[in-house]
């Protein structure tokens, strides 16, 4: 016997006409009406018969059809905008004809707990194969930078989606956003959102989607990314002391990178604990920021994790309070010593 079929579906250009949707432009929505672009996403981000996919803002649905045409066990959406109720329940029916379960969730995913979408016995060993669950989703650019870094977090805590192991993601980003993502030491493009990436990650831009391919067509294209959780991450530092390090790192990105460093430090002391956060870490202080690699930012992370531990007072230093009364003042000297073992 053949493989169930979906049944035929109109297009996404037509199911706006019939439901008179728009984009709202406060929700940065824009549409792909492509199917084969959708087809060409949901190929990259990888074989998903018998797998659990979890997509996010699927709108009137042009990957959510591309995602059913794979067959995966079960699909869950998650969408913020209750207009698209009936396009999407329309595609759950669609998919009920091959058996295949579709639940529609209307919420925003920022507040949803993701470990509670599947079910338990999809659980991976981190060291092993990913597990069979994949996120994607075509995200709105007002978000997309601060849900990948919400992401990052959940992986480096293995929580959420990653409470099951090293589950894929493949997302869209602003073109700008996705090169940066995987931008090289030494690249134009490289800042903190790359180091945050790639310390966690392997990230992949699949390709670039011309804007005019989206309604309305943004003023920019459009990257694929696919990130692959790492089995061993580059750095064993908590995400957001690493987080801070690489925020500081990049705070001048023309500048030597010891000058971005010396922000973390009182005025009176920066320089000589800047210094010294590179000679414990083994590193060039002349080096611009975006020379770095992600080792090397580890290894200043845990020069600074040194420094504070000699010197708890400093950790709660924050060059941006001109009007705070700091918790270390010249007449509390800060001993630098000449520190050579960690």
């Amino acid at each position: 016997m053949s493989a169930p079929r979906l049944p035929p579906l109109p297009s996404i250009r037509n199911i706006l006409k019939i439901y008179r949707l728009n984009a709202v432009k406060r929700l940065s929505q824009n549409f792909l009406l492509d199917q084969n672009i959708c087809d060409k996403i949901v190929r990259k981000a990888g074989n998903l018969a018998n797998s659990h996919v979890l997509e996010v803002g699927p709108g009137p649905g042009g990957l959510t059809r591309s995602i059913m045409k794979q067959l995966p066990q079960r699909i869950v959406v998650v969408e913020k905008d209750q207009r698209f109720e009936p396009t999407l329940n329309m595609l759950a029916d669609s998919f009920k004809v091959v058996n295949k379960p579709m639940d529609i969730i209307f919420d925003d995913i920022k507040r949803m707990r993701m470990e509670n979408l599947f079910p338990k016995e999809k659980k991976m060993d981190w060291d092993g194969k990913s597990p069979e669950i994949f996120l994607i989703g075509n995200l709105p650019f007002s978000v997309s930078t601060h849900l990948i870094i919400e992401w990052l977090h959940a992986i480096a805590e293995r929580r959420d989606a990653w409470a099951f192991g090293r589950t894929k993601m493949t997302l869209t980003f602003q073109k700008e956003v996705a090169e940066r993502l995987i931008a090289p030491e030494s690249s134009a493009q490289r800042c903190r959102l790359s180091v945050m990436a790639q310390a966690w990650t392997f990230p992949v831009l699949r390709f670039i989607i011309p804007g005019r391919n989206f309604v309305p067509k943004p003023d920019v294209d459009v990257g694929v990314v696919s990130f692959t959780p790492l089995v061993k991450p580059r750095t064993q530092h908590d995400f957001k002391f690493f987080e801070k390090i690489t925020r500081h790192v990049f705070s001048f990105r023309q500048k030597h990178s010891v000058r971005c460093v010396e922000t973390l430090f009182p005025l009176y002391c920066r320089k000589e604990l800047a210094l010294m956060m590179y000679k414990l870490a083994d590193l060039n202080p002349d080096t611009k920021p975006t020379q770095l690699s992600v080792v090397d930012i580890d290894r200043l992370a845990t020069a600074y994790k040194y420094l504070i531990e000699k010197h708890p007072e400093l950790e709660t230093y924050n060059y941006r309070s001109s009007r705070r009364v700091l918790p270390i003042t010249k007449t509390q000297d800060v001993v630098v010593e000449d520190y050579t073992e960690m």
